[in-house]
């Protein structure tokens, strides 16, 4: 059970969808909140804006996920604007009245296991990536991140995992807390020059996955 339960419930509840495209916003400068929103398919990226006007990012995503119960679960540590930006060609969400989807929560016990171990995964994902940031230094951060993709985004070929999503420095930066670009750009220099990743139609092909493993392994 989980989210495939969650969205055949809430097709089964003919819950309403609004589709956006890529690089537009569902949010910018936070969520509304009159509703709950529900990535069904796509890839966003959620973010928040720091005081100084840097985007620190949290996470790319995959549908299915709730991603109202992300930026509630944010809203606990930072006042700061919550984004999300749709990084796919396209991407759906099911948007419904956040008071009947707390309602659908209350009534269905597989709802409430699967909103109470969303809270607990989302929490212990941040809490890990904020070890490997701390512990790794920028060059590990790095490696990490471009690791952590693979669930995601990864693909089997002939000479390694193709990172299969174009990430561009300026995220990655702005996912390991790096302040510039140019930082990321020497560091995936290093990384083509050790032979641990190449960049191939400027997408990441992962030559070496036990050199960037080391790197997560808290």
């Amino acid at each position: 059970m989980g989210s495939n339960y969650l969205i055949k419930f809430l097709e089964e509840k003919e819950a309403p969808t609004i589709t956006k495209k890529r690089h537009t916003y569902l949010t910018y400068y936070g969520l509304e909140q009159q509703d709950t929103y529900v990535l069904k398919e796509g890839v966003i990226k959620t973010s928040i804006i720091l005081r100084d006007g840097r985007e620190f990012n949290i996470s790319y995503i995959k549908g299915p996920d709730i991603i109202s119960l992300l930026k509630d679960e944010v809203s606990q540590y930072t006042s700061a604007p919550f984004n999300v930006r749709i990084e796919s060609e396209t991407a759906t969400f099911y948007r419904i009245p956040r008071v009947l989807f707390w309602e659908y929560v209350n009534q269905d016990s597989k709802l409430q296991d699967y909103v109470n171990s969303y809270y607990r995964n989302k929490l212990a994902e941040a809490i890990f990536r904020q070890q490997l940031m701390t512990m790794n230094g920028k060059n590990g951060a790095v490696c990490a991140f471009i690791y952590q993709l693979i669930p995601l985004f990864g693909r089997k070929v002939n000479n390694g995992i193709l990172i299969d999503f174009q990430v561009t420095n300026d995220d990655i930066a702005g996912f390991c807390g790096i302040s510039t670009r140019n930082s990321v750009s020497r560091i995936l220099c290093e990384l083509k020059k050790e032979g641990v990743i190449k960049i191939v139609n400027q997408k990441i092909l992962i030559l070496d996955i036990d050199y960037l493993k080391q790197y997560v392994q808290c």
